[in-house]
């Protein structure tokens, strides 16, 4: 029997890229043999005409199904609500950019039937990128191994095939703040790599400014390690030493010297003393509370407006 595989495609303004997109994938896919598509777009409340376009590939081929999200949650949110809603044996997640090459699609399907449960996509060429994306992204990629727990390969995305097993384990994980690169790594299992060049964009251009990616690897590093709210620990510990030494300064010079201001010694002393202390017992407190405080609110991670296919249109 043929394997009912599901690929899931988060979207956000890719109104010049999804008609295109369809285009280069039907093929690749239907020359896969003993597979069964279905071709889960997660519209992430786009403001062009991305919505319209992928309605209309809807209509006309059964395989495509459209998730509507009721606002822009993120591209974290929305691979969360293709991977929740796809159905098949394995799911492959990749861009409607096509950076990721369709090709390769192929042999994780090979991987896949010889016993890996994960198999990812590793960029060993990025020239399509600018030097300071590429410099940007080694650093974060060699910090986050070097703080974080579990380690994430190097250039690797999220343009990957996973079992229904792992499929199953990921939809466990509860938490609303998510960082998918680090969820994928955490869950484990049997992975494959596969090398591949990356090419530049087909059409359009990049949803993720400069801040947009600093704030991607801020979720990284706290998500997976509390060493970036731990550090004002230590700087409040490292604090409080130095003014124990210039403490102790203080006391021999004044009494060698005398002190020529009463009174500025004890108070400076004091001052850093207990800012220093201070610092830490936030940094100590802060590492608790900023978890519980996002989890307990317990806000849903993504809301869908429609599901869209052309069998049915869900409210």
């Amino acid at each position: 029997m043929p394997d009912l595989i599901s690929l899931v495609v988060p979207c956000y303004n890719e109104s010049s890229a999804v008609i295109y997109f369809s285009e280069t994938i039907n093929p690749v896919l239907e020359k896969i043999p003993n597979t069964i598509w279905e071709i889960i777009f997660i519209d992430d409340g786009s403001n062009d005409d991305t919505l319209h376009y992928l309605m209309a590939l809807a209509e006309q081929d059964s395989r495509y199904r459209i998730i509507e999200l009721s606002r822009n949650f993120g591209k974290e949110a929305a691979m969360t609500a293709g991977i929740d809603e796809a159905r098949g044996k394995a799911i492959v997640i990749m861009d409607a950019d096509l950076q990721d090459p369709p090709e390769l699609i192929e042999k994780m399907i090979q991987q896949w039937r010889q016993g890996a449960e994960v198999v990812v996509g590793k960029r060993v060429d990025r020239s399509s990128d600018n030097t300071l994306k590429r410099v940007t992204a080694s650093w974060f990629y060699a910090a986050h191994n070097r703080l974080s727990s579990p380690k994430i390969p190097n250039n690797v995305g999220d343009f990957r095939l996973m079992d229904r097993c792992v499929v199953e384990a990921l939809k466990q994980l509860p938490e609303r703040q998510r960082f998918m690169k680090g969820l994928f790594a955490w869950v484990g299992f049997r992975t494959v790599i596969l090398d591949y060049v990356r090419v530049s964009r087909s059409t359009g251009c990049s949803k993720f400014s400069g801040f947009a990616l600093w704030n991607l690897a801020l979720e990284g590093f706290t998500s997976f390690s509390t060493l970036p709210i731990r550090i004002w620990t230590y700087v409040g510990s490292f604090g409080a030493f130095l003014a124990l030494l210039y403490g102790v300064y203080i006391v021999c010079r004044t009494l060698l010297f005398g002190n020529p201001v009463p009174g500025y010694s004890s108070l400076f002393f004091a001052v850093v003393l207990l800012g220093s202390v201070q610092i830490m017992s936030v940094g100590i407190l802060g590492e608790y509370i900023g978890r519980i405080y996002i989890e307990t609110k317990a806000r849903p991670i993504y809301i869908v407006r429609k599901l869209h296919s052309k069998r049915q249109t869900q409210p």
